[in-house]
């Protein structure tokens, strides 16, 4: 039985850094219910760790490098 390694890359379909549309493209889903989950998230944590937590993921994320122009 084969796992499924997921990688997640910052994407190019971004508003911010790509990091809510890059969880969207590797897990599949739609990148508009993955940002309304962050906002709420965000709202519920009492935003500082919501905020805390896009800004590591911005560090750690790889930027999505195909398709760029030269």
């Amino acid at each position: 039985m084969q796992k499924k390694s997921w990688k997640f890359k910052r994407s190019k379909d971004k508003h911010i850094a790509g990091i809510c549309g890059g969880i969207a493209e590797g897990m599949g889903w739609n990148p508009f219910l993955v940002r309304i989950g962050y906002i709420g998230f965000t709202i519920v944590t009492a935003i500082l760790p919501g905020i805390l937590f896009y800004l590591l993921l911005w560090l750690v994320m790889p930027a999505n490098n195909e398709d760029s122009e030269a």
